[in-house]
């Protein structure tokens, strides 16, 4: 089954507040397409970690193996599969070329065995362009962000803040 993804990420502030929204479609034998929406806020987060959440989040609603064609606004998210970051991370033992420790790891690696029973290619969109899917996500993103029910984003270390 192939699915499509869009993605977004949000916060007020960096950190502060913060939220994804997901938007996924697919289309089934009978040719009926069907889409689902996500999103969620937390409290004292990171832009880039919203936007790794909007990508978890998607993923891990799919139940069964599918071919993935996820759509972000985020270089950080979309370069990190189509430069081969995440390969030279892994390599390195989560050192960056610059032998600092990557940031968000807990996020990156959720993804990434999220993503094991699946093929995904990663498609970056400019955000805030007037694409339909995506400025949906963004409002999702904000509205959750913004909705007073917020989790901890247990994750999230104030002093390697991105």
């Amino acid at each position: 089954m192939k699915v499509t993804i869009y993605t977004d990420g949000s916060a007020r502030g960096n950190p502060g507040n913060g939220g994804f929204g997901a938007l996924l479609s697919y289309t089934n034998p009978k040719g009926e397409t069907f889409t689902r929406e996500l999103s969620g806020g937390y409290r004292l987060t990171t832009n880039n970690r919203m936007e790794l959440m909007g990508a978890i989040a998607a993923v891990e609603a799919l139940t069964r193996p599918c071919q993935i064609e996820l759509h972000s606004d985020s270089q950080y998210l979309v370069n990190a599969f189509n430069q081969h970051w995440i390969e030279g991370w892994i390599r390195r033992g989560w050192k960056t070329a610059a032998k600092k420790p990557v940031k968000n790891v807990d996020l990156w690696q959720r993804l990434l065995a999220a993503l094991e029973p699946h093929d995904a290619t990663f498609i970056w969109v400019k955000g805030h362009a007037g694409h339909a899917e995506n400025e949906r996500c963004d409002e999702l993103a904000c509205a959750a962000a913004d909705s007073g029910r917020l989790q901890e984003d247990t994750g999230f270390d104030p002093s390697s803040a991105d």
